[in-house]
């Protein structure tokens, strides 16, 4: 929300900006015809996921979870741990389509969705 002093508060900038990257990302993957430009779309989407999911993982004054003496806040970690995880995941699916896309153009000397359907078209 807006304050009084027109200050936009940082919770609600990360939100809009994750919405922003995951509209970019979107669209890029459904209106571009060149499959490396929906590969970046793909990475682009799935980047605003992971800032979706690390934003509130974050507590303000809060300490990694390592007990210790006088410390009562704690970060949760388990969004880190997953994120990891999901960009490990992202990386693989990003050479396998990239790997797709070599074989791709090897078989049809391009890279165009639109000349790829017209090639296939038995009409």
């Amino acid at each position: 929300m807006i304050d009084l002093t027109g200050t936009i508060e940082p919770v609600r900038a990360i939100h809009g900006g994750v919405v922003v990257l995951m509209v970019v990302g979107l669209y890029v993957l459904v209106a571009r015809g060149n499959l490396i430009k929906k590969l970046i779309g793909l990475g682009v989407f799935q980047t605003s996921v992971y800032l979706l999911y690390i934003a509130p993982g974050k507590i303000a004054g809060g300490s990694p979870p390592i007990i210790a003496d006088g410390i009562v806040t704690y970060s949760n970690p388990l969004p880190h741990v997953l994120i990891l995880t999901a960009i490990v995941v992202g990386v693989a699916t990003l050479a396998l389509g990239l790997a797709l896309v070599v074989r791709i153009h090897e078989e049809y000397g391009t890279i165009e969705e639109d000349e790829i359907l017209d090639r296939d078209d038995p009409a």
